[in-house]
């Protein structure tokens, strides 16, 4: 049989959201509560019949049952490995197949409900056969099949009497949930490892779209570069070679080579600011959209933005800066951004929910709440963080004059 594969491999390569998280919750939780009930009623409809004897067999079934019980659930949670995933130690699927024998062969000598007592046996195959590959899962399932099937011939060999199958209708419907039991494990786990798989995307297409930036970035650094340190390389030769034939034309490709480079530096820093700088509009509606592709729900305020170009970048830096923060630090379901632009001042607010533990901008100051800290400062303005709770927010306010009311 296949190794045990751990979980974490069927992870995205970074943390995964919450979304997924509580999908696993859910799931989890519905499987273990379908256990408990169809146990629970297990029990509750063998012993329905008469009083409960409290003699050795029927207090070793008891016993036998609630340990099956215990180790159904607990085996529950290796199923998070997925389809095919591969039994765990071998040790639980001991732990877990021991009780549910034992009630099988305890169940032979009760003298009432019979039937009931292979039902556990079945439940166990269930989860086992959910680790296995596709052949090995239908070989169990059937091998858990014909031991309940098997129960009855045992029971007539051994008592020389059938027993028939229950009329009550509550057994009946103990019997049909049971057998659904494949589909309904098969099929949560086929939709939890859709769930991991989409949120895998969602992680590979956010890398992607950081590579993509930066391959434009290196694109537009190397046109600009290219050319001009060309162009220099080849002036610097020619002097190089006319500074013994003439020296008037050396020291004109020199001076070329000098303004050659100037205009490179200039037209870096260009491409640099424009990189850094963009307009404030878009970084609001960029940060709508990443934060809605991670999961948050964005909720934009807008007031006339303002007109100032330094108050103009100072805040859209902020909300830069502020969404990298929400998308590292925190698992957010709910985010909000807020521009309140009166005549005299500017204030964004942006804040978060799912804050897991004390973020690393309270811990460490980062250089990029420092840098956007200075820069605001520079126009007399300040800039707040505060943390309470699993709720972090981020105020950035700055005199606008000129900015548009």
């Amino acid at each position: 049989m296949p190794a045990a594969t751990n979980p974490e491999t069927l992870q995205p390569t970074a943390r995964p959201g919450r979304s997924v998280r509580t999908t696993w919750t859910y799931t989890l939780g519905c499987m273990v509560f379908i256990l408990l009930v169809l146990d629970f009623a297990l029990v509750v409809l063998a012993l329905e019949p008469e009083p409960l004897r409290f003699d050795a067999v029927a207090a070793l079934l008891l016993i036998s049952l609630v340990c099956a019980v215990g180790a159904q659930i607990r085996y529950c949670w290796f199923l998070r490995a997925g389809l095919s995933g591969g039994l765990p130690h071998i040790a639980w699927t001991i732990a877990m197949v021991l009780p549910s024998a034992v009630v099988w062969i305890l169940g032979l000598f009760s003298t009432t409900n019979a039937l009931m007592w292979s039902l556990p046996l079945w439940l166990a195959a269930c989860l086992i056969a959910c680790l296995l590959p596709l052949g090995q899962r239908l070989s169990v399932l059937a091998a858990g099949l014909a031991l309940t099937l098997l129960h009855p011939v045992a029971y007539l060999l051994l008592h020389k009497q059938n027993y028939a199958f229950p009329e009550e209708p509550g057994v009946r419907m103990l019997f049909s949930y049971a057998a659904m039991m494949p589909v309904v494990l098969i099929s949560s786990l086929w939709w939890w490892r859709i769930v991991v798989e989409l949120d895998r995307h969602r992680l590979m297409a956010g890398e992607l779209a950081v590579a993509q930036e930066r391959l434009r970035f290196a694109a537009d650094l190397h046109d600009i570069q290219g050319h001009h340190l060309q162009v220099i390389a080849l002036k610097s030769e020619l002097a190089e070679r006319l500074l013994t034939l003439d020296v008037e034309a050396a020291r004109s490709h020199i001076h070329d080579s000098r303004l050659i480079a100037k205009k490179a530096l200039e037209e870096t820093r260009s491409l640099v600011s424009g990189y850094r700088g963009t307009v404030l509009e878009t970084e609001l509606e960029n940060a709508r959209e990443v934060l809605s592709a991670a999961g948050a729900q964005c909720e934009l305020t807008i007031d006339p933005l303002p007109e100032n170009p330094d108050v103009h970048k100072a805040l859209a830096m902020a909300v830069r800066e502020a969404t990298t923060n929400i998308l590292r630090h925190s698992d957010a379901t709910m985010a909000s951004i807020t521009l309140e632009a009166s005549t005299n001042s500017c204030s964004l607010t942006i804040s978060n929910n799912g804050v897991s533990g004390e973020p690393a901008v309270s811990r460490t100051p980062g250089n990029g709440l420092a840098g956007l800290r200075a820069r605001i400062a520079a126009l007399g303005g300040q800039l707040k963080t505060t943390l309470d709770a699993e709720h972090f927010e981020l105020q950035a306010s700055v005199p606008c004059k000129g900015s548009a009311a």
